[in-house]
């Protein structure tokens, strides 16, 4: 017996389908179907991942591409793909019908399926005769000979007249019967979830579905065995007979870039060279080395040959945009660092500067395509996006999608949610369930928190939390992944409407994009690049020479810059701002670019989960030799000193040394990126194992490696991007170094970005002595600004630090305030701007230079009788004699700005209480190695690794400074409360002191002291 199942629904028909595309095809090769349509509603988001599962399990099972419609509530009907025209029909219905409703909607019409030319229909009829009569009618008008009744057998006391109504259509209107089984999951065990994702979607719990839930497991793959005695052996035969007219296959797909890159009289190729050429010029103004000359060739000859010349005409195109508009930018990735990227000026890396071979990244033997990268100032994206839209058209363009998939915090709410738990009970466990205790997992936690794993309902909603976390949610719009095509992109795939206005997205994310050979634009933001634009603005106001990247890269490795750097002296500059980074700049002790761009690879789980950052130091600094096991080996290592460092390194050690082949390098890659959600990279032990010890290598050297490989998945950092964030890295530096004040108020007018407040980076620029200006009605304006301060540089802080006010009346007050400035607060109150923003710039005590202190200002705003005509001229006023003390104003301060320059709450809160034998932060200079030492400090920063051996790093503040608490997972699990909640914490614990002077305190003891900060709110960043 042969059988087709074709109508089935994935878990991309998002809370309805309740397996994932690779297992339906999975079970359906290995009960033996001839092949398996892949039907989401109005999609055809999942079916590249069973394309994919096919692929690369080589599983004897035809995939069909199709997708389920439902018309007014009133038609239900399946589009199945025989060919490429049909596939193209199916994407502009199913694009029509989205592009018509809000994201996560969409809206048939009539016309969509009355121009179906190509695909076929699978009809599931209602139960209602009297419907099924019209659409029978409607659909042999115009469809008569691409019609089948889609005949479901569901063992639910309705099989009878559902059966007898198939056969009425049937011989009224000579409509052909196949079967089908409308299946929503893989196996039977999947019901209760399929019937949970169902309560999810409806927002309410399983017991209150009633009949709109499915009663059974009988909509699932079920055995060839079971559907023979279910269905008539000729309507399963009809099954397969349509599934013989189906030879559509996604392989089929061919993207094409625009083409109106090239002007008239050039090939694709003759354009780029031109384009390389000039940038030579601007590049290489002293002229290029013949080994230079050699590699661009060699470049251009792979483009050519691998058909790439459009997609680096098309990333040349937008940076020519941005680079005219003077909108910073830098490009990464894989492809960007070539001497062609640097030419076409897609990239401020010099490839003399850093050891890359283009063809590791445009690799004719793992056909893969070039990645490139390319970020823009995060303020003035958008001015980029646009041009993409403008220059292509809606038709022609859209971002790729992201898969937002269910987390354990989503999960389990939702879930609890469904099976009836109250949401403070959830909430409450969820508060209270330490998810990075890597040896009591949440399923023990729980019971703490009352959920008693011996109740039969608890014991269910942590089996159905396992089950769905994971799963996709809904899809999203990628960070800046654009799709460009030379035709309308519908044909190619599905566009529907993003949540943003004016923003589309195609219904595949980045993986399945990839899958399929198709490539995308990255357009990122990086507000790093906002922030030092800022900073070379302020600079070139000031100075002749104008400073940029290239000015400050071509000035050579400064090592006044390196040396403060090598002291972790690094607050507010990118990639290496990070406690961890900072913790490894004086062990490492970068003094040259590379350096730098091994620095930030280094600090990544992949390297300290495959134990690669000890040897590497040791090795570095003369105290391990360095040995490499074959000439082939040390071709890929002897840049990181026989370590491997980067994700690059890893695979290709892969093909170096175990003899992998280009195609299985690619497929260990993926397997890298996604082993923590489905354990793919373990198909790949033996191979490697065998082929390395085939080759001469030791077993052990073996193992080693497959480690390495399990640490980079999914954390591994490329070479690729480390060499230009490292650019930027040492030019956040450089701008630290000798334009301090510029670089803070750049960072504050570019915030939320990076690791740190604008408290934090206030009192590391106050540290670096430069002075700070509180916000004034009279002297701010709306951005933080440089000013003069007794001839030495200061940062002014500007009114949009203000809580509560509005941009309206900034723009108002600063219009109308008057050259001297305003006079009077009566004078204030005259423009047209509302009590609150008032009393917002009150609450900052703005108004301090003309009415005194905040609260002398607010009684003054109070008093309403000075502006009337008959009081106008009167000096009289009431007195106000309350003096705020430290708390009073510290409360107030932080409230309004969320920082004070007056006062710190560490200041306030040791004036009021007394810890014996308290140590500040810069005093731990002088405590002794190992020795016991109490100190308490606002939490900043809780930072847990997820290869840091149950670590947790805080960052604790208070007056004088920062210090590291490294809190073990023993000590968070026995003081949890603490560990998760202060905002204010006093540690007991042991001081270490590192060789290299880096100083760490284990905590041994945590205390929350929150309640001493009196309604102080101090934030902290947990766990990014």
């Amino acid at each position: 017996m042969r059988y087709a199942e074709l109508v089935c629904q994935s878990n991309f028909s998002f809370l309805t389908g309740a397996s994932s595309p690779e297992e339906l095809v999975t079970t359906a090769s290995f009960i033996g179907y001839e092949a398996l349509a892949i039907t989401d509603e109005c999609s055809v988001a999942g079916v590249v991942r069973a394309h994919s599962e096919i692929k690369r399990h080589n599983l004897p099972v035809k995939l069909i591409t199709g997708s389920l419609f439902t018309l007014s509530d009133t038609l239900t009907c399946v589009l199945l793909c025989p060919t490429k025209a049909a596939y193209s029909e199916l994407c502009r219905i199913i694009t029509n019908a989205r592009r018509r409703s809000p994201k996560g909607e969409y809206q048939l019409a009539e016309w969509d399926l009355k121009t179906i030319q190509h695909c076929l229909i699978i009809w599931l009829p209602d139960k209602d005769p009297e419907l099924n009569n019209h659409w029978a009618k409607w659909l042999l008008r115009h469809h008569q000979s691409r019609v089948w009744i889609g005949v479901q057998r569901r063992l639910d006391g309705y099989d009878h007249t559902r059966f007898a109504e198939y056969e009425r259509l049937h011989t009224d209107y000579a409509l052909p019967i196949t079967a089908c089984s409308h299946a929503l999951f893989h196996h039977n065990d999947r019901l209760a979830l399929q019937q949970v994702m169902h309560a999810i979607r409806k927002n309410t719990t399983v017991e209150k579905l009633g009949q709109s839930a499915i009663s059974n497991a009988e909509q699932s793959l079920r055995p060839l065995i079971k559907l023979k005695k279910l269905l008539p052996s000729k309507w399963l035969a009809e099954s397969v007979r349509i599934a013989s007219l189906c030879t559509f296959n996604l392989d089929e797909l061919r993207y094409q870039y625009p083409s109106e890159l090239v002007p008239d009289g050039y090939t694709a190729i003759s354009y780029l060279r031109e384009c390389v050429e000039a940038g030579i010029l601007r590049r290489f103004p002293e002229g290029i080395s013949p080994a230079i000359r050699a590699t661009i060739e060699k470049e251009l000859q792979l483009i050519e040959e691998q058909q790439y010349e459009y997609f680096f005409l098309t990333i040349f195109d937008i940076v020519q945009f941005a680079r005219d508009n003077r909108i910073l930018y830098q490009g990464r990735g894989s492809a960007a660092n070539s001497v062609v990227c640097y030419c076409l000026e897609i990239t401020a890396v010099d490839p003399r500067q850093i050891n890359v071979l283009f063809e590791r990244f445009i690799s004719k033997e793992r056909d893969e395509p070039p990645d490139i990268d390319v970020d823009f100032e995060h303020s003035r994206r958008e001015e980029v996006i646009q041009y993409i839209y403008s220059k292509y058209g809606r038709e022609r363009t859209a971002l790729a999608a992201t898969v937002i998939s269910f987390r354990f915090k989503s999960a389990f709410r939702e879930v609890g949610k469904a099976l009836g738990f109250a949401e403070s009970q959830l909430d409450y466990v969820i508060k209270n369930i330490n998810r990075r205790d890597r040896t009591v997992p949440w399923q023990t936690q729980i019971e703490n928190c009352g959920l008693s794993s011996a109740n039969s309902k608890v014991k269910q909603l942590i089996s159905l939390v396992e089950q769905i976390v994971g799963f996709p949610r809904h899809l999203s719009q990628h960070v800046g992944g654009f799709v460009i095509s030379a035709g309308p992109l519908y044909e190619l795939v599905p566009v529907e409407n993003a949540a943003m206005s004016e923003r589309t997205v195609i219904q595949w994310d980045k993986d399945d994009l990839e899958t399929l050979g198709l490539l995308k634009v990255d357009v990122l933001a990086l507000g790093m690049l906002t922030a030092i634009r800022k900073a070379f603005a302020l600079i070139n106001e000031q100075y002749p020479q104008e400073v940029s990247i290239p000015f400050i890269t071509r000035l050579g490795d400064d090592q006044q810059v390196y040396d403060m750097i090598c002291e972790a002296d690094t607050v507010g500059t990118f990639q290496i701002e990070s406690r961890a980074q900072m913790t490894m700049l004086p062990r490492l002790k970068p003094r040259c670019y590379y350096d730098l761009v091994v620095q930030i690879a280094i600090v990544r789980p992949g390297p300290i989960q495959g134990d690669m950052v000890h040897p590497y130091l040791l090795r570095r600094h003369g105290r391990e030799s360095v040995s490499y096991p074959s000439e082939e080996v040390k071709s890929v290592l002897s840049r990181t000193m026989g370590v491997p460092i980067f994700q690059e390194q890893v695979i290709q050690l892969a093909m170096v040394a175990a003899g992998f082949s280009g195609g299985e390098a690619d497929q260990l890659r993926r397997a890298m990126a996604s082993w923590k959600k489905d354990g793919r990279i373990y198909e790949f032990r033996d191979r490697l194992i065998k082929g390395m010890t085939g080759r001469g290598y030791s077993e052990s050297f073996a193992e080693q490696l497959f480690e390495q490989i399990k640490g980079f998945g999914g954390y591994g950092f490329p070479e690729s991007h480390s060499a230009s964030f490292a650019v930027l890295a040492y030019v956040s530096c450089w701008l630290k170094h000798y334009f301090p004040a510029e670089f803070y108020i750049s960072l504050l007018n570019s915030l939320p970005m990076g690791f740190y407040s604008a408290s934090q980076l206030i009192q590391d620029a106050r540290r670096h002595h430069i002075p700070v200006l509180p916000v004034c009605i009279n002297a701010s304006e709306a951005e933080h600004t440089l000013v003069f301060n007794n001839g030495d540089k200061a940062i002014r802080l500007g009114m949009n630090l203000v809580k509560n006010l509005s941009s309206e009346a900034i723009q108002t007050l600063l219009t109308n305030r008057p050259s001297v400035g305003f006079k009077t607060l009566d004078h204030i109150k005259q423009q047209a701007v509302s009590e609150k923003d008032l009393s917002a710039l009150a609450s900052a005590d703005a108004f301090s230079s003309i009415a005194g202190n905040r609260y002398q200002a607010r009684w003054q705003m109070m008093d309403r009788h000075t502006s009337l005509p008959l009081f106008s001229n009167s000096a009289e006023q009431l007195p106000f004699d309350f003096l705020p003390n430290d708390t009073d104003s510290l409360l107030e301060d932080y409230a309004s700005t969320s920082l004070s320059l007056k006062h710190h709450p560490i200041e306030v809160v040791l004036r009021k209480y007394t810890i014996k034998n308290l140590r500040l932060a810069n005093q731990l200079n002088e405590c002794d190695n190992r020795s016991v030492i109490h100190v308490i400090g606002c939490v900043t920063c809780r930072q847990s690794p997820g290869t840091a051996s149950g670590a947790t790093f805080f960052t604790l503040e208070d007056h004088t400074g920062n210090m590291n608490i490294v809190v073990w997972q023993n000590t968070a699990r026995h003081q949890q409360q603490a560990y998760l909640k202060a905002q204010l914490l006093q540690v007991d614990g042991i001081l270490e002191r590192s060789p290299e002077g880096v100083i760490h305190i284990i905590a041994g003891k945590l205390t929350d002291r929150t309640d001493w900060l009196d309604s102080i709110n101090v934030r902290s960043r947990d766990f990014h």
